[in-house]
């Protein structure tokens, strides 16, 4: 490999590993009996390294991470006119619905019942890639094992509404006795925990757009100072529902090219009009590496860096010079051990949203310099529509399986690139290309901004 995974230069005592107590020779980057990564001089102590070995995705573009993964390639808009409610009245019609998904093919038709329908997402994203780890079969420390759900808003805004039609139409006393649960934002974690028995670690991050890709970030955390051996993390959404479709179409939001739903969402694109809402989960299996290499497991990447920022600009808009998005990428790329030569393909935020687009593109050439001309980006939204709180989960497995395809998957309609977002953003098809390290971007509502760096395993 032509970069240093997770270390910097070892110094000349760095050669025993704190963990399993094998001498280790003195220039050794990982110890070769555990493959902990060794602290360098003047870097601290040791930290665990963090492996992904389980995929597994819900989203409008494929029910499955894998057939998600080949609509991306293949460039296809999960992107429609939403049928299933009456949104006729509003200037947005559109929306990347998951259609085809049916819980009882996951979980207890019961439980299913008891669960809001980004909990239903999120168990089955999560027993997918249980399976894919080869976990299935509880073959593990169920006490060493934990989740980390990201969510904006779960399903809570069309939990309410529904509930509020009932208690207007019906009276209060008919409301389901679930209701108090099902608008909580904590109960995917909850539900996955259950359902697969997993007694460690549980947390649920919400920080709008940036939650699938925050919570990844902190399982790695957890997994890092040794509270997990094995995490699983991403993020989940649902929640169209007249109620957001009512709300955001006020705030002009949401894009409103109705006569093409499958071009609306057009990151970077001069044309672009606002975002297109989506809903859908992804989730990963995080794993200590020893952990992993003991059981054989399979290994798709290696989570190499994490980090997270403020704007403290606005509520809403996006800082216009970019510089906490920029810092966040920065201290993710540090945080890696790495340098912004390294980076090979970004994953970008990318909206297509106005003021967003131009600000993300700011943000990247005030990381990377004269660099940020010459690495391919691209955005899963522009196939996806925006899933809000899952979008970091489901961008992080894109990232993923581009390190293991060698291939970029394209940014479709920038027909008509804004002159402002002159980047190489790999327009209409995918392309073929060596990629070892990815960074994948989220930039939430509220300016909360978090980073992945993930690399190509090396043991």
């Amino acid at each position: 490999m032509r970069y240093g995974k997770g270390t910097a230069e070892m110094g000349e005592n760095c050669g025993r590993c704190p963990v399993c107590e094998v001498d280790n020779p003195p220039a050794a980057k990982y110890c070769f009996n555990c493959g902990l990564a060794l602290a360098g001089q003047g870097r601290g102590t040791a930290r665990r390294r963090v492996v992904i070995t389980g995929l597994g995705a819900v989203s409008p573009v494929g029910l499955t991470a894998e057939a998600t993964w080949e609509s991306l390639v293949a460039g296809r808009s999960g992107v429609s006119l939403i049928t299933e409610i009456n949104v006729e009245q509003y200037p947005t019609r559109i929306g990347g619905l998951v259609r085809g998904f049916e819980p009882d093919q996951y979980m207890d038709r019961k439980e299913a019942r008891r669960m809001g329908r980004y909990c239903q997402l999120a168990v089955a994203a999560a027993g997918m890639a249980l399976q894919d780890a080869g976990l299935s079969s509880g073959n593990f420390d169920r006490e060493a094992t934990g989740v980390i759900v990201g969510t904006s808003g779960g399903g809570a805004i069309e939990e309410c509404e529904k509930a509020c039609r009932i208690l207007l139409s019906k009276g209060g006393m008919r409301i389901s006795p679930f209701f108090p649960v099902t608008v909580s934002l904590n109960v995917a974690a909850h539900h996955i925990s259950y359902t697969y028995g997993l007694d460690g670690y549980s947390s649920t991050v919400v920080t709008a757009c940036a939650s699938g890709t925050q919570a990844i970030g902190e399982a790695t955390e957890v997994i890092r100072r040794g509270a997990a051996d094995i995490m699983l993390a991403g993020g989940t959404e649902s929640g169209i529902c007249e109620l957001s479709v009512a709300a955001f179409s006020v705030a002009r939001g949401y894009s409103r090219r109705n006569d093409e739903p499958e071009r609306a969402s057009r990151p970077f694109d001069v044309e672009r009009d606002g975002f297109v809402p989506a809903e859908g989960t992804g989730i990963v299996v995080l794993e200590d590496l020893a952990h992993a290499l003991k059981r054989d497991a399979q290994i798709y990447a290696e989570v190499l860096g994490y980090a997270g920022t403020a704007d403290t600009y606005h509520l809403i808009a996006p800082d216009p010079q970019g510089k906490a998005a920029a810092r966040a990428m920065v201290r993710a790329i540090e945080d890696a051990r790495l340098s912004a030569e390294d980076v090979d393909y970004i994953n970008a935020h990318g909206t297509s949203t106005p003021l967003g687009d131009v600000a993300e593109t700011v943000a990247i050439k005030r990381a990377f310099g004269e660099r940020a001309y010459h690495i391919p980006i691209s955005a899963t939204k522009s196939m996806t529509g925006h899933l809000i709180g899952a979008a970091g989960g489901v961008e992080a497995i894109a990232s993923v399986l581009t390190i293991r395809d060698n291939v970029i998957h394209p940014t479709i309609n920038l027909d008509n690139p804004d002159p402002e977002c002159d980047l190489d953003y790999v327009p209409h098809v995918a392309r073929k290309a060596e990629v070892d390290v990815a960074l994948s971007n989220s930039f939430g509502l509220g300016g909360q901004n978090a980073c992945l760096v993930i690399g190509r395993y090396d043991r």
